[in-house]
């Protein structure tokens, strides 16, 4: 047996999350049918968070034991062969025994995407989440000043999994502005249930001018759920990277012919 570490991306739209559930279709499942069907046994499949339902992911980790004698790029060709078009395993690796994708983890990056404009956008739709009103970006962005540092973050977590703590560290937040449209990247070391989406949700009420930019900070004090903005909607949601105190998936990806696309590395 051997320990496994994934990179896995996937189209959260064709899924009930990541986490398996009864008479619901999730990432996990389908990952742990694919790997179990190549190899024969019941195998689990663990990764770092649970996404919700219709949250994307570019960068989940996962990890799993197997007994096959398969190279890691021949096992990840055959999974990607068997799973939808919605989920790729993009790296695959043999790990230490030690390593586990939810409990080894240090940090997550998350991104959250809006468009803006005055009709709903014909494309993406399920990427991005759609505000016709006009925005003021630097009102947003002061805002999101208050949330930069170590604070109990209840007045932004909806009630979900148990925890022992609603103490969380946020080490930055970066904004992406464009002609139709921004997103911000936040990372912090953690993030309870709904948390982002509830930050995208308030941090758009204040470029809305619903709130103004120090309501913030007090809204964060409160540790009140209800002073906070709404739950922004899953489709604007990316897990973009989870971080860990070793390196993962070291250099280029190459295949037998090299690394694909139009440049030599």
């Amino acid at each position: 047996m051997r320990n496994l570490r994934a990179l896995i991306a996937y189209d959260g739209t064709e899924f009930f999350g990541w986490q398996r559930q009864d008479g619901f279709d999730s990432v996990q499942q389908r990952i742990e049918e694919a790997v179990s069907g190549l190899v024969g046994d019941h195998v689990v499949v663990h990764g770092a968070g649970r996404t919700d339902t219709g949250v994307h992911a570019l960068g989940q980790v996962a990890h799993f034991h197997v007994d096959s004698a398969l190279a890691d790029d021949r096992l990840r060709h055959a999974l990607n062969h068997y799973l939808p078009p919605a989920i790729v395993i993009r790296r695959l690796e043999t790990c230490s025994d030690a390593f586990h994708a939810r409990f080894s983890a240090r940090g997550k990056r998350y991104l959250y995407r809006v468009a803006t404009a005055r009709f709903r956008p014909p494309f993406g739709r399920a990427y991005a989440h759609w505000v016709r009103e006009p925005l003021d970006f630097a009102a947003m962005r002061e805002g999101a000043r208050a949330l930069l540092g170590r604070h109990d973050f209840s007045a932004f977590a909806s009630s979900g999994s148990p925890r022992s703590s609603n103490v969380r560290t946020v080490a930055r937040i970066r904004w992406l502005a464009r002609r139709e449209g921004f997103a911000f990247v936040i990372e912090g070391d953690g993030f309870l249930y709904n948390m982002v989406r509830a930050v995208a949700g308030t941090l758009i009420d204040v470029g809305r001018a619903r709130l103004e930019p120090a309501a913030v900070g007090r809204i964060l004090a409160s540790g009140d759920r209800r002073e906070a903005g709404p739950t922004a909607p899953a489709a604007g949601l990316f897990l973009l990277r989870v971080r860990y105190d070793e390196p993962l998936f070291a250099g280029r990806d190459r295949g037998a012919r090299g690394a694909p696309g139009l440049f030599r590395y």
